[in-house]
């Protein structure tokens, strides 16, 4: 399960602002990627995940 970075993101290193999402077991999975690995990961139904997109933008 690969993470897609969103391609919105600003910024590079510690200084960036920035969310990635991969689909694990139907499911969504949202991180923030400046804090990698140990970051909180949300896991989302793809109902919710789309509720949040269309909320982002």
């Amino acid at each position: 399960m690969k993470w897609r970075k969103s391609s919105r993101s600003q910024g590079n290193g510690t200084n960036s602002s920035c969310v990635e999402a991969r689909v694990a077991a139907g499911a969504f999975q949202v991180r923030d990627s400046k804090l990698g690995e140990p970051s909180p990961i949300f896991h989302l139904h793809p109902g919710d995940f789309s509720a949040l997109l269309r909320r982002a933008k």
